[in-house]
């Protein structure tokens, strides 16, 4: 039986520990290794080369989303399945722009995780239920609605009070680009001012901030 080499992904040794025990149970997984954040996650694709990820999103040093866009960079054969709790658009939408396979939330029941594991390594999407449904959602969603990954990243910033200036330093941009993507954050959001699209985003989901 051809077994299917796997690297687990969540800064959580207890949840590392719970899946590595589930997936071993299944003859045809093979829990290659564990890593603890996204550093991690890609020096262990070095040295173990595995065929699905199943990579958490909210780490310490590097986070998933970043982890992602490196891995599918540089070994575009690997299959990543986030595996996470959270169902926002400020968390979806850049975890599936970096390349992940698929999406899942942490309360799948397991023969489901053992399915969409499968399904991964044959390079198949796989979406949890509320993910799938929140992005017909957006599809069917006036034009408006829609950020793209770095809106997104300009807004979250605003939220945290950031001015235009230090967003342009955090995100390695010039100050006129931070006006440019707040302009068009206004037009697609259909509002007039910062206050009103940081509300208007938090309320859509569209973007969060960190508790």
């Amino acid at each position: 039986m051809e077994r299917i080499r796997l690297l687990i992904v969540d800064d959580h040794e207890v949840v590392r520990a719970g899946l590595q025990g589930m997936l071993a149970s299944q003859p045809d997984f093979e829990v290659a290794g564990e890593a603890a954040d996204g550093i991690e996650a890609v020096e262990m694709v070095e040295r173990v080369r595995p065929e699905v990820i199943l990579m958490d999103l909210r780490m310490p040093r590097m986070n998933g989303v970043e982890a992602i866009r490196r891995i599918r960079a540089r070994w575009p054969e690997v299959h990543i399945l986030v595996l996470t709790t959270y169902d926002t658009d400020a968390d979806i939408l850049p975890a599936i722009e970096a390349g992940a396979t698929g999406y899942l939330l942490k309360d799948i029941p397991r023969d489901e995780l053992f399915r969409a594991v499968r399904a991964a390594s044959r390079g198949e999407s796989v979406l949890a239920p509320p993910v799938a449904a929140r992005l017909m959602g957006r599809m069917r969603a006036p034009a408006e609605e829609s950020l793209s990954e770095r809106e997104i990243e300009v807004l979250t910033l605003v939220a945290r009070g950031a001015s235009n200036r230090e967003i342009a330093h955090a995100l390695h941009i010039s100050e006129a680009t931070v006006k440019s993507h707040l302009i068009h954050i206004f037009g697609k959001l259909g509002v007039s001012d910062r206050t009103a699209a940081v509300t208007t985003g938090l309320e859509r989901g569209i973007i969060r901030l960190e508790t």
